[in-house]
């Protein structure tokens, strides 16, 4: 089965992106938004919050990608 990328609905805390992230890379949720916050605070928002604005608004819905 093929791997698809989505927004989670069960595992968000925002929007979902990185719940759907982990469950596409295999990674537990909880590093996943530990590592993303900090590499967040240390490039000053730049680069993974323009990223994560723009994975909120182009990556589908769990119910739409199932």
């Amino acid at each position: 089965m093929k791997k698809k990328l989505y927004r989670s609905q069960s595992k968000k805390m925002i929007s979902g992106v990185l719940g759907g992230l982990s469950d596409y890379v295999g990674i537990d949720v909880n590093l996943l938004r530990i590592l993303f916050v900090i590499l967040l605070l240390t490039t000053a928002f730049f680069p993974f919050g323009l990223i994560y604005v723009a994975m909120v608004f182009l990556v589908p819905n769990e119910g739409d990608v199932r």
